[in-house]
């Protein structure tokens, strides 16, 4: 492998890493009413760092799709071949999804349900695997779509046309929320019950298969689900962006820093400027969050692109390529702990505690700060699934779908 070829994995390896480490901290505090506060989500309209995360992981989705090309395809059992690897993959991530969703509703002694409804009949269809499948499938589509042929006869990414996609995509979804009528609440409403996203994600999947936190009011009834089917069409978009970083990537990374650099300022400069118009919001996906994610992806990718440049800063930045190297076993892991925290298992003060629960308090005796401390047991979690995958990268097994 040349020295360029193995820079462009470590820095895609590093930034995919971070981005799970991202969601990894957001979903492992030792007390949730004190998260660390650029670890909590928006709300509803804003953004915060956490918010960051999920779009990053969708844009190295969208780069290694980019830094892979160009493709052989000329002969119609090659794209055969490819299709059959993208449906597997894809399925082998949606059925993962719906398992580890199970996870949560699934009944078992001594430790209660997470969150929502016992039993697999409130079993959540959304998901975070699943709109990556759903993406990555949208993605390679598109890609193929409009690919243009190298002179070798190979296909290549169609920049241009990428672009253009995108900017459809998000004038499209734009004006689907602001002038589509949703049935008893009218025509443009972007509150968490009557959006069209919101209304789609009920008719179709209906409340009890839905994000068992997406209510208006804490337990109050579901009424929207932030992976749900229309706003995976935004989503989308933060692929298609990678997929052109890592076009740019792969011709020329030293180039592409810069220019990286600067279309990252631009598109979140344009998300600002539009925030007034379709606000920055990203349980439903809005434009202008899909502008504003995309180019915080853009941005952290070209000061990689130049952090990385030192042996130093790629030694320092290991933990992030053992968490890259095996993201989704990682993620897995994530919420098999989220899990199993919750099950009483430690005596404490006299009386039996939950595993987040001791933890948290351990912290608070050692950290004065109620936040820091949840930020330490967040820590300590990444901590404890990072280090097994510690030799599974020493000795380059990476479980992939």
């Amino acid at each position: 492998m040349s020295g360029g070829a193995a820079n462009r994995l470590i820095v895609l390896d590093v930034l995919r890493g971070a981005a799970v480490a991202g969601m990894i901290l957001v979903t492992s505090p030792g007390e949730w009413n004190d998260a660390y506060a650029p670890l909590r989500h928006a709300e509803w309209n804003g953004w915060t760092l956490a918010d960051m995360v999920f779009p990053t992981f969708l844009f190295t989705v969208g780069m290694t799709l980019g830094l892979s090309f160009p493709w052989a395809l000329s002969a119609p059992e090659a794209r055969a071949r490819l299709w059959r690897r993208v449906a597997r993959r894809a399925t082998g991530l949606i059925l993962l999804g719906l398992a580890l969703n199970a996870v949560y509703t699934i009944a078992i002694p001594g430790i209660p349900v997470y969150i929502g409804h016992p039993g697999l009949a409130f079993v959540r269809i959304p998901g975070v695997l699943q709109r990556i499948a759903i993406c990555y499938v949208g993605a390679v589509a598109m890609i193929l779509g409009f690919a243009r042929k190298t002179p070798d006869r190979k296909l290549d990414i169609n920049p241009r046309a990428l672009a253009a996609a995108i900017v459809a995509m998000l004038l499209l979804y734009w004006a689907l929320m602001r002038f589509v009528p949703v049935p008893g609440y009218g025509v443009g409403q972007l509150d968490p019950e009557g959006n069209l996203a919101a209304y789609i994600d009920r008719a179709v999947f209906t409340p009890r298969h839905m994000w068992p936190l997406g209510s208006v009011n804490w337990g109050g009834p579901v009424v929207y689900d932030p992976e749900g089917l229309l706003s995976t069409v935004p989503a989308m978009t933060n692929t298609l962006i990678g997929v052109l970083a890592g076009w740019a990537w792969r011709r020329d990374a030293r180039a592409a820093v810069p220019r990286i650099a600067i279309a990252g300022i631009a598109l979140m400069a344009t998300a600002l400027l539009l925030d007034p118009l379709f606000p920055i919001n990203k349980k439903i996906w809005t434009s202008s969050f899909a502008l504003l994610s995309g180019g915080f992806s853009l941005l952290a990718l070209a000061a990689l692109g130049l952090l990385l440049r030192s042996a130093m800063a790629e030694r320092l930045a290991m933990p992030f390529r053992v968490l890259g190297g095996n993201a989704v076993l990682a993620f897995s892991v994530s919420i098999l702990l989220t899990k199993f925290s919750g099950a009483p298992w430690f005596r404490w003060n006299g009386e039996t505690v939950t595993a987040q629960k001791w933890g948290d308090e351990v912290a608070r005796n050692l950290i004065p700060d109620i936040h820091v401390a949840s930020l330490a047991c967040a820590l300590a979690i990444l901590a404890i699934i990072t280090l097994p995958l510690w030799p599974l990268h020493r000795r380059a097994i990476h479980f992939r779908l």
